[in-house]
């Protein structure tokens, strides 16, 4: 399934978080780590996406959550095989929520997508990549009618940042509701160990 969720609008950022949240607790299995992976490049404005959102959203990152990606050590076409082969070895069948950029129709240039199953990144730009994650949410900065590299290069930077703006509330969202939702199983859990 996947939703549109427009970036302008606050109310749409916080009901995307609340839904990632649900989709989360229904889907994940038992102790499993939640990974963040933010993927694009800070080299091109329109796929920068990731690594803003990464930068912006690192110090919300809570206990059982993993950020991955950022302007710093961005996660992009030529590390991401590594990055995942990393990724496996380093924790035992992580939760992935997978995180880029994407080109979509006209009227839809601002939104955000939020979807069950695989991202599957470059594909905009007609690369081949592993799909990543079980989970994945796309803020769609421009058109892909010509489905040009170009495209990427050209996109409006206050696009990119209206979007980051929007999934980082998002994840605050779904960070602060998921992490409320576990709350009550672990009181248990404690309280039966006592």
């Amino acid at each position: 399934m996947l939703y549109y969720f427009d970036s302008k609008k606050t109310a749409s950022s916080i009901k995307m978080g609340k839904m990632l949240s649900t989709i989360v607790s229904q889907t994940i299995l038992p102790e499993q780590e939640i990974i963040i992976l933010c993927i694009g490049s800070d080299r091109s404005t329109g796929d920068s996406l990731g690594p803003l959102i990464g930068h912006q959203f690192k110090n919300y990152v809570t206990p059982g959550l993993y950020l991955i990606g950022d302007l710093h050590e961005p996660v992009h076409a030529a590390n991401l095989n590594y990055c995942m082969k990393s990724i496996n070895k380093t924790f035992d069948n992580p939760y992935i929520i997978a995180i880029d950029a994407s080109l979509g129709k006209e009227e839809h240039i601002g939104f955000m997508t939020l979807a069950t199953g695989p991202l599957k990144p470059g594909l905009g730009v007609k690369k081949k990549l592993p799909e990543v994650g079980d989970i994945h949410i796309t803020g769609i900065v421009n058109s892909s009618r010509e489905m040009e590299f170009s495209t990427l290069q050209t996109t409006r930077l206050s696009i990119i940042f209206q979007i980051a703006d929007a999934i980082v509330l998002a994840l605050r969202t779904f960070n602060d509701d998921y992490y409320i939702q576990q709350v009550p199983a672990l009181s248990y859990l404690l309280s039966q160990t006592s």
